[in-house]
């Protein structure tokens, strides 16, 4: 199963908490988690939270000022998140390429305005602030499962059998035969369902399993996987965690 790694929690911040809980069983295969990320009591100084790129779309919650919530996702880079020095936020992180929501609603970084869409975030959001995490779940699901019934959420197979063999992919050629579908019908399914490319999919997940496995599995050598890593973090492995809980 595709596990991403939680964003970056610096490990010198003490009052900044991060939960998350699985969804229940049949809704996994769309969902990766519900999380949780607040403060314990207002911070010193604003609070920066190196998000990582993983290929997800989360569901964004306000709890603080629940008329904010939105649809958020990160490209092939990670990006720095100033929450400020008190927050409380609440998400469902959804499986690459399951989201067939409007591309253009989904924003990179989180969300600071109110929501103004079509979605019933808001409404969603004022019920979740009234229940504490393991509570705020059944909603969730129950929000997951309003997506499925309007088709917003959809069954990818594609992206599914990426993930169920992400062990075994080394290239973008091993990504299409298991996904069971040509390089160029492989091209033209990430595109429409992920916003992805290929290559660049494959980038981000190596970078995510690079967490979990030997470097030399999934990069040429130590050189080439110091470079991705920069790259698509802002630092090299040994700085990243040093400095990072994951």
């Amino acid at each position: 199963m595709y596990d991403p790694i939680q964003d970056g929690i610096d490990k010198a911040i003490h009052a900044v908490r991060y939960t998350e809980a699985r969804p229940p069983e049949h809704l996994s295969d769309l969902v990766h988690c519900y999380w949780a990320l607040w403060t314990e009591m207002a911070l010193d100084e604003d609070f920066c939270l190196h998000a990582m790129p993983d290929a997800c779309v989360n569901i964004l919650f306000n709890q603080v000022d629940t008329d904010i919530a939105g649809v958020t996702a990160l490209r092939t880079a990670s990006e720095v998140l100033n929450l400020g020095t008190s927050f409380h936020y609440a998400g469902i992180q959804l499986l690459p390429g399951v989201w067939q929501g409007k591309r253009h609603e989904i924003a990179d970084q989180f969300v600071g305005t109110p929501y103004e869409g079509e979605l019933p975030l808001v409404v969603i959001n004022r019920e979740l602030a009234q229940r504490d995490f393991p509570a705020q779940q059944a909603v969730m699901s129950n929000l997951v499962q309003q997506f499925i019934d309007a088709k917003l959420l959809v069954r990818n197979p594609i992206t599914a059998r990426i993930l169920a063999n992400i062990d075994h992919i080394h290239s973008v050629v091993d990504m299409a035969a298991f996904a069971c579908v040509s390089p160029r019908q492989l091209q033209r399914s990430l595109k429409d369902t992920t916003g992805f490319t290929p290559h660049d999919l494959l980038k981000v997940l190596r970078i995510q399993q690079s967490f979990k496995r030997h470097y030399l599995d999934l990069y040429a050598d130590q050189s080439h996987y110091i470079h991705a890593f920069r790259n698509a973090t802002g630092y090299t492995p040994a700085k990243y965690i040093k400095k990072f809980d994951v």
